[in-house]
């Protein structure tokens, strides 16, 4: 298997990862992104980004290292231009979700989390990816491919390797799975209006409403004088039932330090 060199990080990337910890007020609530930026900068999670990292949110190698080992989304080793994830989980194993996924094997000759020889594709078995209303789904660079079969999947691979254009079912144009993960890192590609927020299946009830008129009842909640209060009223309500909260255990902590105080003086 031909393995892909990963780039140096440059000086725009470190930048761009300071900038990521500017946005938060806790600087080491950038870790994710950051590492999603190393990936789209050097095509895995590298030595060289970890060190980064632990150097701009002042964290150790080894803190950010358990990180990167522990979310399957970062990646240790080279990847291929383009990542196809099946998901063989409980449904989609069951709608044929194990068989896409031999299939592509066999067609792609490679194995689980391999790249293929031309570096176009690493194919991984995935967990479950959340739209069971789609099974069988497969995703390519985070892109959502729904009710698929062992022929259409190897097809989108096929086009994939060739360099033709591939729109996901929902709409979205598949770029790579480095521009894909500068997205996840929090820098916008200008396609976000790309394509439905979901598909039919998963708005079936929100038509169904619809059509029936049937809508949510207003929010509620218990009131101390008529039994029932407005969303406004309920809120401020526990605002100030924390305000008061907030005084009585600052009054109690003043009073043990007082007693404290008066000990030490006897």
């Amino acid at each position: 298997m031909t393995e892909q060199v990963s780039d140096a990080l440059s000086q725009t990337t470190l930048d761009e990862l300071r900038e990521l910890a500017g946005r938060y007020p806790q600087a080491r609530s950038a870790l994710l992104p950051m590492l999603h930026l190393v990936q789209s900068a050097q095509g895995r999670v590298t030595t060289e980004g970890i060190a980064a990292c632990a150097e701009i949110l002042d964290l150790t190698e080894a803190e950010v290292s358990a990180v990167a080992t522990f979310y399957t989304m970062y990646k240790r080793r080279p990847m291929g231009t383009h990542h196809v994830g099946v998901c063989t989980n409980t449904l989609c194993a069951i709608m044929g979700g194990d068989e896409i996924f031999e299939r592509l094997c066999g067609h792609l000759d490679v194995g689980n989390d391999e790249t293929t020889e031309d570096g176009q594709i690493t194919l991984e078995r995935v967990e479950c990816n959340a739209a069971c209303d789609f099974a069988p789904v497969m995703m390519v660079n985070w892109e959502f491919f729904d009710n698929q079969t062992p022929e259409s999947a190897i097809e989108i691979v096929d086009k994939l390797r060739a360099g033709e254009t591939v729109a996901s079912p929902r709409g979205a144009t598949i770029t790579s799975w480095r521009e894909a993960e500068r997205v996840i890192a929090g820098f916008e590609d200008g396609r976000v209006d790309e394509g439905p927020a979901a598909g039919p299946a998963s708005l079936a009830g929100l038509q169904i409403a619809r059509e029936r008129g049937w809508e949510a009842p207003p929010f509620q909640a218990e009131g101390p004088q008529s039994g029932r209060v407005s969303k406004s009223e309920a809120v401020a309500e526990a605002d100030t039932r924390r305000a008061e909260t907030e005084t009585v255990t600052e009054q109690s902590a003043a009073d043990v330090r007082s007693e404290e105080t008066e000990a030490t003086d006897d």
